[in-house]
């Protein structure tokens, strides 16, 4: 990147010479969470343009490399009277200098740090200052101003996906207007890979699921006002070509969320055998757990992630804090969907399981961990239907055993031992569970008024 050095340098004089901090302004800045920035070797134009915004909107700077003392971003941050923050260590990553950064502005008595891992994006300081008073917490990630609002946002949530990431971000760029990669805490070089490729990345401090990566993107999706948010995985399998399929058949058919499926007609994968009957077993009880019975009203893949949702969904589902963390969460967004009343659409798609490291959970623990939350789920939701119905077919059956009992005691004179354990068996367990059922339909009743 060519750098206009006069330009910046004469920009930089006059808008300093408009900042000189008087006693109102130095006040400002203790009152003001600091900014943190991190200068490299490509993002010098756009680091001096957010110092400088940063300090007309009375915020205190702090600026980290990652030992890199020569950038020409540094030597100017310092013409601007910038605090540097030399890091610790020799090869610090993203998550250190954010720490180093964090350190410092504590160590100035700042309220806060506001940081910025990506200079690119302007900042909305008004709305970050705003959040971290509302939230607590001491650094929090910028929040992007409102110019920089995407109409069609991509959105991948990515765990040591270095092999595949830049590709997939690359493809996605052609067909969404941003790029957003979650990285849940990743152990190899993921989020900078995401970065070098031209998405914006959010970190996490660690691997906390595929539901948390969601919920980051719903958060983020709704702070740039995304009229149209897109997942993808970042493994590979799913087609960003298809991203414009999603959104032409949302503005059509005006459905909350689209899902790219895998079992329309147009629809197809590559899966094994044991993959799909666990997938027909999984979409079955989802659906049924939903109170939908009739096949022809059914969401026909309710696992893909491959989904577009309208600002609608994205904001209630960034507030919603009822879908789980793991991988259970795209059955949660479905129930979501439900209890909210949305339309939900689906269009043709291929997968492609023919990628490495496609999954990093085992095909089996990962359907049994679904069918546990589908059934904790129904019987949250429809304890009648779940407890009640099979408890009183048990306590019917506990009778039975009971008049069996009897009447073999009538007619022979001896008393059978084993019918009257299994008579008081059914009876206990079947009375024990309709109890129990008519107990969480009285609160669900109860917390739903």
């Amino acid at each position: 990147m060519e750098f206009e050095y006069t330009e910046i340098s004469n920009t930089k004089n006059q808008q300093k010479e408009q900042i000189l901090e008087t006693p109102d302004a130095a006040s400002r800045k203790q009152q003001h969470p600091a900014v943190g920035f991190v200068a490299t070797s490509d993002n010098t134009d756009a680091l001096v343009r957010e110092i400088l915004r940063a300090i007309a909107a009375g915020h205190t700077v702090f600026v980290t490399h990652a030992n890199q003392p020569d950038l020409e971003g540094l030597e100017l941050a310092k013409q601007l009277d910038v605090s540097i923050v030399e890091p610790h260590g020799s090869d610090p990553d993203r998550n250190e200098l954010k720490q180093e950064l964090v350190t410092t502005a504590k160590a100035h008595s700042a309220p806060g740090l506001i940081y910025n891992p990506d200079v690119s994006v302007p900042t909305d300081y008004e709305n970050s200052t705003s959040r971290i008073a509302e939230t607590g917490q001491y650094c929090l990630e910028r929040i992007p101003t409102a110019t920089e609002q995407a109409n069609v946002l991509a959105a991948i949530p990515a765990y040591n996906e270095a092999a595949t990431i830049a590709d997939v971000v690359t493809s996605a760029q052609a067909y969404a207007d941003t790029v957003l990669v979650v990285d849940d805490g990743s152990g190899d070089n993921t989020a900078s890979l995401a970065r070098d490729a031209g998405a914006i990345v959010a970190e996490h401090d660690s691997n906390s699921g595929y539901g948390a990566a969601l919920k980051t993107i719903f958060q983020e999706a709704k702070k740039r006002q995304a009229a149209h948010l897109v997942i993808i995985d970042a493994d590979g399998q799913h087609d960003p070509a298809d991203i414009p399929n999603l959104i032409e058949a949302q503005r059509n058919t005006e459905a909350e969320i689209v899902i790219a499926s895998r079992f329309t007609d147009d629809g197809s994968m590559n899966a094994p055998l044991y993959r799909r009957f666990g997938l027909f077993v999984v979409n079955t009880l989802t659906n049924l757990s939903f109170g939908v019975v009739r096949p022809q009203s059914w969401i026909g893949d309710t696992q893909s992630g491959f989904r577009a949702y309208d600002r609608q969904a994205i904001e209630s589902l960034a507030a919603d804090d009822e879908i789980g963390d793991r991988m259970s969460a795209s059955t949660d967004i479905l129930h979501h969907a439900h209890t909210q009343g949305y339309d939900v659409e689906e269009v043709g798609t291929t997968v492609n399981y023919d990628v490495e490291d496609a999954s990093s959970q085992h095909p089996l623990s990962h359907g049994l961990t679904l069918v546990s939350n589908i059934l904790k789920t129904v019987e949250r939701e429809r304890p009648i239907t779940v407890l009640g119905m099979p408890g009183f077919t048990s306590a019917f059956v506990g009778l039975g055993f009971g008049y069996w009992t009897f009447s073999n005691y009538i007619s022979t004179g001896t008393f059978p031992l084993g019918l009257a354990i299994m008579s008081v068996f059914f009876a206990l367990a079947g009375i024990f569970t309709g109890f129990t059922a008519i107990i969480l339909h009285s609160l669900n009743h109860h917390l739903d008024s």
